[in-house]
């Protein structure tokens, strides 16, 4: 199977399908430097502060297009 024709986000759930093959090995690498490198509570920090930021943010209303 190549990259091309995968989509990471659906088939990779469970880890990774394609080995070294993967095109986002080097997100994987940053990810892992970031977990190792960064502690709990600076995380739980930054999440906080994405979920006020979300908050105070407007609503977005969707309007079906069948109206």
């Amino acid at each position: 199977m190549e990259s091309t024709e995968i989509n990471c986000k659906e088939a990779c759930i469970n880890g990774c399908v394609l080995g070294d093959k993967c095109p986002n090995t080097e997100y994987r690498e940053e990810a892992t430097k970031f977990i190792e490198n960064t502690s709990l509570d600076k995380m739980l920090e930054m999440a906080e502060a994405a979920r006020m930021k979300k908050m105070m943010e407007p609503p977005k209303w969707v309007i079906p297009d069948d109206l």
